[in-house]
């Protein structure tokens, strides 16, 4: 699908209070039929995943230490570090996925959102890997991850279309690691070339769309059709423009085209809205797990049960 060109000057930030903000953005949501979210990494560290500052250096110290705060100043960029050896790229990447993957629970901000659609078909659009928002409790057939999974790993070159559960395996690395490398006994190999493999993360041309990523994504297609004549609202979550043509400039897109569609832009910084939707459009920068919660207030979302049954 082609994405048209936005230019800057097409967008603004909205002049109006905050209050009336949760009014209109709720009023969205309670006349819609139909609820795609699509959600980026501002989303998960509005949520408490983020990636630098103390969460980063607690957690990862030892790998501070042996490299250097230069090459890994927060896990973002660490994730880039040329490792020596096998040994120290699994090393690291177990820890990173114990870290945002497999030990945090569902997070409040995700419990709200799991919540305040209920009632709603909906289906969730994400650039996230971290599993949040199937823990939070959407079906996992409502969930496209385009960019992977921290739980799964991949044949380093994508020989073959398969991806394989990592978790038990990054645990027992946990508790082998020593100084920040792993036996040489648990490098995973490929079954079947025989060659190293790698997170399954979308950062190559070898990134592997295996049978689940090709289903999720004909679910979504699936969805948009259904929603092309209903009432929908477009709830994006901290989507900036690092990947903006897979979730931003879409929605936007679809906005222009479908006059009956409604858009909630919720981002600390970039929570400008373009101004040929401006009167079908919130677009709001404030803390997002804040605003999540005014929402289910303003839509007589019981938030404390949410957080107590989990």
């Amino acid at each position: 699908m082609k994405i048209p060109m936005v230019y800057a000057n097409d967008y603004f930030f909205q002049d109006i209070p905050y209050e009336e903000q949760i009014r209109l953005a709720a009023k969205m949501i309670k006349a819609s039929d139909m609820v795609l979210i699509g959600a980026g990494a501002g989303a998960s560290a509005a949520a408490g995943l983020t990636y630098s500052g103390k969460r980063f250096t607690v957690n990862f110290s030892e790998f501070i230490e042996k490299y250097g705060f230069a090459n890994m100043p927060d896990m973002y960029a660490a994730g880039f570090y040329p490792f020596p050896t096998e040994e120290a790229k699994w090393g690291y990447w177990s820890k990173h996925s114990m870290i945002n993957r497999f030990l945090p629970p569902a997070l409040p901000l995700y419990q709200m959102l799991y919540q305040m659609v209920q009632g709603k078909e909906h289906f969730v659009l994400t650039t996230n890997v971290d599993h949040q928002f199937q823990k939070a409790g959407f079906a996992d057939e409502n969930i496209f991850a385009t960019q992977g999974d921290y739980g799964m790993i991949q044949c380093e070159k994508g020989c073959h279309a398969k991806t394989y559960d990592a978790e038990e395996l990054f645990r027992q690395m946990e508790q082998a690691r020593h100084d920040c490398v792993i036996p040489s006994y648990m490098i995973p190999k490929c079954p079947v070339c025989g060659g190293n493999m790698a997170m399954h993360l979308r950062c190559d041309q070898y990134f592997v769309e295996d049978k689940h990523w090709h289903e999720a994504a004909a679910r979504y297609e699936a969805f948009l059709e259904r929603m092309a004549d209903q009432k929908t609202v477009l709830l994006e979550l901290g989507v900036g423009f690092n990947t903006p043509a897979i979730i931003r400039f879409p929605f936007e897109k679809m906005m222009r085209e479908y006059h009956h569609f409604s858009l909630i832009r919720l981002n600390l910084k970039e929570a400008f809205i373009p101004k040929s939707v401006k009167e079908r459009a919130v677009g709001i920068n404030m803390d997002m797990e804040q605003v999540i919660a005014h929402l289910c207030k303003k839509l007589n979302v019981e938030v404390m049960k949410i957080n107590e049954a989990k």
